[in-house]
């Protein structure tokens, strides 16, 4: 392969390339990344020039964090092409907190979370052999699998759309499914890779022909303004301190899923100890940048997987471009007013897709295994448990809250609780114990 392919993780390839891939990358997170600052800032009440603030500072963060994990500082970042954003997981803890605490503790908490995720960051290696690909496949399954109903919702208009479920709503998200498949499977070359910028485009000019889209927004919005820090001052509440920490170790397992399924999907091979350590440490660093910033937690984004799963794509300077943007986005608030104001059918129709993509990466990981006996059973389990309760959290109502917090509402730490305990106290077959006694990866 010639060098500077899109399809190679080094190299330099052409801006007019680079540019729509990583902005395929943006255009793809962007409203996760501003949906939990907008929902926490309504639930405090906060006034609109504050919220807009955040809102900036959380665009700014996530491309300066992405950079760190595509061009590691040290030991901090991953290099490899994973994008970061802010994370809605901690939505129920932090509601929670918030609502005792105020922002302050809420902020707080996430540096001392952020220092703990950093540290375990640092215990990769000797933890992985908890983390084989039957249990890292698990995972990476149950994160496509419990974000396809967020794909849904977008496609049916956003959570708490007057229009939810609309026909129109319903039209869009659907066109721009079947711009992607036709753009993915009838054409090659540029036009093949970059098939869900092309489909989130098209979606987007229907929307306006359709009358769907305010500008009034963008036009309100200012030309260049610089991101705060500091405008909060911190609170250290052990009430907040100890259900944070607890969800960290939650985002380092999606993280540490999220990698693995972009080096199964993007270049066929396992993660790295190195890997996974620098992205776990990108996370933890993040989130403490984040906290100054007054920024929610930040961690790898898992619906940028399912796309370099669609798309193959795993150049590290595409990715970079859309870094730069999202930057830009937060000196220049109007280009991220013009992105915010997407109908979310749009993003739907794409987000549907990549999600699935993730579990099929999952699914890539766990059948390279025997999957005959005890690994089975071990995926069955964990499967059924952890998405199970995620999609009946009613079934954990009598827990203490600080329980249902965690397991009621994120199925994907009881799949990974149970995949790794199970995979911990089942005796192993003759198999699987050929293959642990090969050599493992190396860096």
């Amino acid at each position: 392969m010639e060098k500077g392919s899109i399809y190679e993780l080094d190299g330099r390839v052409p801006l007019k390339q680079a540019i729509p891939l990583g902005l395929q990358h943006v255009l793809a997170m962007f409203v996760g990344n501003v949906s939990p600052l907008i929902i926490v800032a309504g639930l405090l009440k906060m006034p609109p020039a504050e919220k807009t603030m955040l809102i900036q500072n959380a665009m700014f963060i996530a491309g300066l964090v992405t950079l760190i994990q595509l061009y590691p500082i040290g030991r901090v970042g991953s290099r490899l092409p994973i994008v970061m954003g802010t994370s809605s997981g901690f939505l129920p803890t932090i509601k929670a907190a918030a609502g005792v605490y105020g922002y302050g503790a809420v902020l707080g908490a996430s540096l001392i979370g952020g220092l703990f995720e950093s540290l375990l960051g640092f215990f990769i290696k000797p933890l992985r052999k908890i983390f084989p690909p039957v249990v890292t496949g698990t995972v990476v399954i149950s994160i496509g699998l419990s974000l396809i109903p967020i794909g849904v919702a977008y496609f049916a208009g956003g959570f708490g759309a007057e229009d939810f479920g609309s026909v129109s709503n319903l039209f869009l998200g659907s066109l721009v499914i079947v711009v992607i498949l036709f753009f993915m499977q009838f054409t090659k070359g540029f036009f093949k890779v970059s098939a869900v910028l092309t489909g989130i485009v098209i979606g987007y000019i229907a929307a306006v022909l359709m009358g769907k889209v305010d500008f009034a927004p963008v036009a309100a919005a200012g030309w260049f303004s610089l991101p705060k820090v500091f405008t909060y001052q911190m609170e250290f509440k052990i009430g907040a301190i100890i259900p944070m920490c607890i969800m960290y170790i939650a985002t380092t397992v999606e993280t540490i899923g999220d990698i693995s399924a972009v080096t199964a999907g993007g270049l066929k091979r396992e993660a790295t100890d190195k890997e996974l350590s620098g992205g776990v440490l990108a996370d933890g660093v993040g989130s403490i940048i984040a906290a100054f910033f007054g920024v929610l937690p930040n961690t790898s984004f898992s619906q940028n997987v399912g796309l370099i799963g669609m798309t193959k794509v795993v150049n590290r300077f595409s990715i970079m471009t859309g870094a730069a943007f999202l930057i830009l986005a937060g000196l220049f608030p109007k280009l991220g007013a013009v992105i915010s104001a997407m109908p979310q059918s749009v993003l739907g129709g794409a987000t549907i897709i990549m999600f699935s993509m993730i579990a099929i990466s999952g699914m890539q990981l766990i059948f390279k295994q025997n999957m005959h006996g005890r690994n089975a059973v071990i995926v069955a389990v964990a499967l059924g448990l952890g998405l199970g309760l995620g999609s009946v959290p009613d079934a954990l109502q009598h827990l203490p809250e600080w329980a249902k917090l965690i397991f009621a509402q994120n199925g994907i730490v009881v799949a990974f609780i149970v995949a790794v305990t199970l995979n911990l106290i089942l005796p192993q077959d003759k198999e699987e114990k050929a293959e642990q006694e090969l050599p493992s990866i190396e860096f």
